[in-house]
């Protein structure tokens, strides 16, 4: 009996000795073993939704070699099954399991950055969105208007509506959500400075503040007359008349303005033409052939100046006088650095001239 007693001794303190040596060649293997990579660093990412199993799949597509069942075992033992988190992660040279298994649950992702500069037009956006690798591509088969209606706008034109800015975001975020969160910053600029406006404004919605700015940053690039000429086109529509404002000529010629106007290009009817048309032009004007319009910190100030003080001009036959440009003498051509008028190219019998 007390021989019997003591083999079954002898064979649990084996079987003892066996298991804790299995647990700390286990607690090695995950804690301390570099996992085995094809490269490093390898750049991976876990999609919403993956289980354990699937997450161990992934990370041996990639090149990370790592045991599946290890793996499902080592989530649910930690009770973190359900915390590991979907995004875009680096698996270095050196990393573990569990270093591997921590990042995933903490959410320690890489990131990755996308600048949208001033004044580049929405197209410009749009393309420089679609040739990001770390951009999910989601809009390829999405027309402009049904895109527009997705982030809930009611402008038929999407330039002007996306803040420019340096958007940082995970690796794999689509593009949608990254025009969202330009759009949302942009608008809540707008909405921030429209909530403060002269109620007497003859403007109905934000984005024509922002049009309007666009045309007076056209029209002059010198600071001390953007309040005069901002007063002028807010007294125009006031009135109702005709902006007369060359710059939305030039800017609905498109291709065909080689750098001079023509008396017929001031009757050709285009829907950024204020000489044929009443009212704001449908759209931002953006500089064609240039990497930028005016740095967006000034059009603010702009769209500041028409909203608190463009109001305040008064209206009179010489603030509302459709030759716009003879009462500022320091509205300069800024190609050829010298004033003209409307009633130049008039005079002229459609000769036009540079611009």
């Amino acid at each position: 009996m007390k021989k019997t007693t003591r083999i079954l001794l002898v064979a649990l303190s084996l079987l003892l000795g066996i298991a804790l040596s299995g647990a700390a060649a286990g607690w090695w293997w995950v804690m301390k073993r570099p996992v085995t990579m094809t490269h490093s660093p390898v750049d991976y990412i876990i999609e919403q939704g993956s289980g354990p199993r699937k997450i161990a799949g992934t990370l041996n597509a990639a090149g990370i070699e790592v045991n599946a069942d290890v793996f499902v075992a080592l989530a649910r033992f930690t009770e973190n099954d359900k915390k590991l988190q979907a995004g875009a992660y680096e698996a270095r040279q050196g990393d573990t399991l569990w270093i591997l298994f921590e990042r995933m649950v903490s959410g320690d992702m890489t990131q990755a950055r996308l600048t949208l500069v001033e004044g580049w037009s929405y197209k410009r956006i749009r393309d420089v969105l679609r040739s990001d690798p770390n951009v999910r591509q989601t809009l390829d088969d999405v027309t402009d208007a049904e895109l527009l209606a997705k982030l809930g706008i009611e402008h038929d034109y999407a330039e002007g509506l996306f803040y420019p800015d340096t958007y940082v975001f995970t690796p794999g975020t689509s593009d949608f959500d990254i025009l969202r969160r330009a759009y949302k910053a942009q608008h809540d600029l707008l909405m921030n400075m429209w909530d403060q406006r002269d109620p007497d404004l003859p403007l109905k919605t934000p984005y024509e503040a922002l049009i309007l700015a666009s045309v007076v940053e056209k029209e002059t690039g010198h600071s001390a007359d953007r309040t005069r000429v901002a007063g002028v086109f807010i007294n125009r529509l006031r009135v109702g008349m005709p902006l007369q404002t060359d710059p939305t000529v030039i800017y609905g010629m498109g291709e065909a303005y080689l750098g001079r106007i023509r008396k017929r290009d001031l009757t050709t009817d285009t829907p950024w033409n204020t000489y044929t048309r009443n009212g704001l032009p449908p759209a931002l004007l953006l500089i064609r052939g240039k990497p930028h319009w005016k740095p967006f910190f000034t059009l603010k100030i702009m769209i500041i100046i028409i909203l608190f003080r463009g109001a305040m001009v008064p209206v009179s036959s010489l603030e509302t006088s459709p030759l716009i440009i003879e009462p500022f003498l320091n509205i300069y051509c800024e190609e050829i650095n010298h004033a003209y008028t409307t009633r130049d190219v008039l005079k002229s019998g459609g000769r036009g001239w540079s611009r």
